[in-house]
């Protein structure tokens, strides 16, 4: 049975996009949809291209490597099963494909978890706008992958900006 922090993950059987989804997680491949006519990424998964409305597409392997573009550290788990592991950083990271695109200040952007090396969630004074990340997976059993992000090994992009104490601070 998959499940993540003791709850069931269930996929409608309407809904087989994010089973394929999990699915390449499960395998360790990071995907996303790629519009047959105009070739841009998208996401989250959706059945039209946001950029040209065409309804074909494909699944194309990204890297997972991006920028930490925005965060917010949880402090208080609304579910039951993220009570215990408060508080978290939810990452939005612009990953390095696709980045400014369709304008300059456009990205492929994606919402996940930011994770230490075994998988808790990082700590808050180690998430900041700017710092670099790769894609991570967590395993939901039944061949089903999360995808989720940890710290890289590479240098950040700019001064990194984190939030404390009611006021804004480059790290």
């Amino acid at each position: 049975m998959a499940e993540y922090l003791g709850v069931k993950v269930e996929i409608l059987s309407n809904d087989p996009e994010h089973r394929e989804f999990l699915e390449h997680a499960g395998q360790g491949r990071f995907v996303l949809q790629k519009c047959e006519d105009c070739a841009r990424l998208r996401y989250p998964i959706g059945n039209a291209c946001p950029f040209c409305q065409a309804l074909g597409w494909s699944w194309e392997a990204v890297s997972g490597r991006g920028t930490i573009y925005s965060y917010q550290i949880v402090t208080h788990g609304i579910h039951p099963a993220f009570r215990g592991v408060t508080p978290y950083p939810v990452v939005l990271v612009e990953l390095d494909e696709q980045r400014g695109v369709p304008t300059e200040y456009d990205g492929l952007r994606i919402l996940g978890l930011l994770v230490d090396t075994l998988g808790q969630p990082e700590h808050e004074e180690r998430t900041g706008i700017g710092l670099r990340v790769q894609v991570d997976f967590a395993d939901l059993g039944d061949g089903l992958g999360l995808p989720r992000f940890r710290l890289s090994d590479e240098p950040a992009e700019h001064p990194v900006w984190q939030y404390t104490a009611g006021f804004a601070r480059p790290a």
